[in-house]
């Protein structure tokens, strides 16, 4: 009984790990562009929001270490770099991120300030709440996770039992492929590498000494986990797709998501809403800014001093990013993950496959090529496509952004057959 009961705590924490309130902007808009092919882009979708990001978790199970140990068979230098570029990310876009999608479900509805307003005053206190590590943020995220569930439940329930008509054609060319690339947004998969460790670490293991007892344990709540988050993530592409026709071709994320909300729930249910996103969002910066602060703490000898001046700077750049729109820090976005995502996509996988196929060489030749195939990928977001035109076509797959799959599973399975005293 109480090893069930923990793996349903387990479950449940793993589950608030990547429910991210800022993620919720996603899924709708996805579903309303791709109509009836809902189910295809649910497919590609869960692959790099819910599957990658649970294998993340299973492989912290089996590293039982942290951040760095997820790259160091690369190298002690590629993994430092890699755990920098993390927490830069990390710190630069979905923590800003949230400032943004709180002014505008939140602030912009009912009052008539200026987004900058609103950034500087959210990530005020968000350096407060880092630097002083109220416990509070952590009771309040315990509550809110739950409630905003159950009122999303609520949402796909009544959506899928009112839709106003016929559902709409597909606006999307590769409904697989572009939901794929929009579970990048969700920024699970760097959730699950970066504070994995930390949700794992906490659990009450005082039941499951043993090494085989925890990786059970967590393997099962990541199931638990991933099955919530299939039915929320799934919940809203129908519903949005279900409810397209009612939204015109330009509406934003937070329109199409609001604007289901209102549909389903009336305007108090959305106003209700709209609040318990923002604080969902809050605590979400505020858990960034101080895993971020604590990396540069740890490597800097426990300096009390680098923590603060760390939260800080992170909260300038928030309030600098958060005060522009979801939509273009959504855009911005795009080439940092094009460039970060393949390799940390990469290092969960051979951290999971069994050991004898993941041999130092396997691991530096994997993520070099990986890194070497995704510079295309990365440049189409940044310099005009059709100066890529000739690289692409001789890749497969790069033209659609995902030219880095077959090189590295090819590079995977030949480093695999060299004889084993080469493959140490």
């Amino acid at each position: 009984m109480n090893k069930t009961r923990d793996i349903w705590i387990a479950g449940f924490a793993l589950f608030s790990l990547f429910f991210g309130a800022g993620n919720l902007i996603l899924p709708p808009t996805l579903g309303v562009k791709s109509g009836s092919d809902w189910w295809i882009v649910v497919l590609g979708f869960i692959l790099t929001a819910i599957i990658i990001p649970i294998f993340a978790i299973f492989a912290h199970a089996r590293l039982q270490g942290t951040l760095y140990d997820f790259g160091k068979k690369v190298s002690p230098v590629f993994s430092t770099v890699f755990c920098f570029l993390i927490y830069i990310i990390a710190a630069a876009i979905p923590s800003p991120r949230t400032a943004a999608v709180t002014h505008e479900m939140a602030i912009q509805p009912f009052f008539d300030t200026p987004p900058i307003l609103t950034s500087i005053v959210y990530f005020v206190l968000v350096f407060i709440f880092a630097v002083n590590r109220s416990k509070i943020i952590s009771l309040i995220g315990k509550f809110l996770t739950p409630i905003i569930v159950a009122i999303l439940l609520v949402i796909i329930a009544i959506a899928t039992g009112t839709a106003p008509g016929t559902v709409s054609p597909s606006t999307f060319k590769n409904p697989f492929i572009d939901g794929i690339l929009e579970g990048y947004q969700t920024f699970d998969a760097i959730a699950g590498v970066v504070v994995g460790a930390v949700i794992i670490i906490s659990l009450d293991y005082s039941n499951h000494n043993t090494f085989s007892e925890k990786r059970t344990l967590i393997r099962k709540a990541g199931y638990i986990a991933g099955i919530g988050l299939l039915l929320i993530y799934g919940g809203l592409i129908l519903s949005g797709s279900l409810f397209a026709s009612t939204f015109t071709e330009d509406a934003s994320r937070i329109e199409i998501l609001s604007g289901l909300s209102t549909q389903t729930l009336g305007h108090y249910g959305t106003v209700f809403l709209s609040v318990l996103v923002a604080l969902a969002c809050f605590t979400t910066a505020v858990g960034i800014v101080t895993g971020t602060a604590d990396y540069i703490k740890g490597i800097c000898n426990n300096s009390k001093t680098a923590y603060i001046i760390t939260a800080a700077i992170a909260s300038i750049v928030g309030i600098i990013v958060g005060s522009y729109n979801v939509g273009f820090i959504i855009d911005v976005a795009v080439p940092a993950l094009m460039f970060v995502y393949p390799i940390t996509i990469m290092l969960i996988l051979l951290n999971v496959v069994p050991e004898k196929y993941a041999s130092k060489l396997v691991f530096r030749g994997v993520v070099i090529v990986t890194f070497i195939f995704s510079i295309p990928d990365f440049l189409g977001f940044i310099i005009p496509r059709e100066n890529l035109t000739g690289i692409k076509s001789f890749i497969p797959l790069a033209e659609h952004s995902l030219g880095w799959v077959l090189p590295a599973l090819v590079v995977f399975v030949l480093l695999n057959l060299i004889p084993n005293k080469t493959n140490e």
